[in-house]
């Protein structure tokens, strides 16, 4: 059994908003085709934790509820606020919603988009369907700072409430946590998000242009929720390869055709010098932890 810093760590209210879906207009794939799909924001009703990740006709679509602290599209999504919305709300949180016909609705986070700087949030499907887009959301943060006991400085933690962790079942082994993962990905497909330094926050894709290296490595079956492991990857101050380096993630929007993309994976544990042991799990997924999404 592994312990925590859990007590040590603050709890505090952050608040958002919904915010709408945006439109691209044309893109052009990476096979040289344009498409015009649905894309990042939005409620999304029939999109959930649990779904495969490329089951949808879109681009970086977004499961459930995406928010911001402005929802305006008014360029403040590098905004202090909205920042400290992202950093804080951990993946496991529980949020509520506080106005509309879905007032005190419960749900939980999800992930977090980097780039448009979204936080994603599950909600059963009667919620879905009474949220309007001046609905506002409420989350309790609680995860900021969070350590495992014998390995601080070694395996750092981002965006993961302590809940979730819990419900993974880490063992500690012969000095190693072992983490269960649904698949195991090497660093060579990992795309957009390299050279980012705020794992604490956003996300990074999964590469999906390549159809056989897709099926070698499962990536086509990858799920909504899934937690993976990135070998030889390094997230403790940005995504960087570094042979020997572990990063646990989390699947948290769906598939890309962009050159560079597909489905974004939010960092929640990282080690340089082998600390972390992943081992294949086939129920290492957040739905199936937390009962969201599809596995409610």
């Amino acid at each position: 059994m592994i312990r925590t810093n859990e007590k040590k760590l603050a709890k505090f209210k952050l608040q958002g908003s919904i915010m709408p879906m945006k439109g691209y207009g044309w893109e052009v794939c990476h096979d040289g085709k344009p498409r015009t799909l649905p894309s990042v924001g939005g409620i999304v009703l029939n999109f959930k934790v649990g779904d495969l990740a490329n089951m949808y006709a879109a681009d970086h679509l977004e499961p459930g509820v995406t928010t911001t602290t402005d929802a305006s599209d008014s360029g403040k999504a590098g905004s202090r606020h909205n920042v400290a919305y992202n950093t804080f709300s951990c993946i496991g949180n529980e949020a509520l919603v506080i106005s509309g016909k879905a007032k005190r609705a419960k749900g939980r986070v999800t992930g977090h988009h980097g780039g448009c700087e979204h936080v994603l949030i599950d909600f059963d499907q009667k919620t879905l369907e009474k949220l309007s887009y001046d609905d506002k959301i409420e989350i309790t943060s609680h995860g900021c700072g969070l350590e495992i006991e014998g390995f601080e400085g070694r395996v750092r933690s981002y965006s993961l409430s302590p809940e979730l962790l819990k419900k993974m079942n880490i063992k500690l082994r012969s000095g190693r946590l072992h983490v269960g993962v649904a698949a195991i990905i090497p660093a060579v497909v990992m795309g957009s998000g390299l050279g980012s330094s705020d794992p604490f926050k956003g996300d990074y894709d999964i590469q999906t242009s390549d159809a056989e290296t897709n099926r070698k490595y499962g990536l086509d079956k990858l799920r909504l929720g899934d937690i993976v492991a990135i070998m030889d990857h390094d997230s403790a101050f940005g995504w960087s390869y570094k042979k020997g380096a572990v990063s646990i993630g989390v699947v948290i929007h769906g598939d890309s055709m962009i050159a560079g993309h597909g489905p974004g994976c939010q960092t929640i544990l990282t080690c340089l010098g082998g600390e972390i042991m992943p081992a294949r799990d086939a129920n290492a997924n957040i739905g199936k932890y937390l009962k969201l999404g599809r596995y409610r």
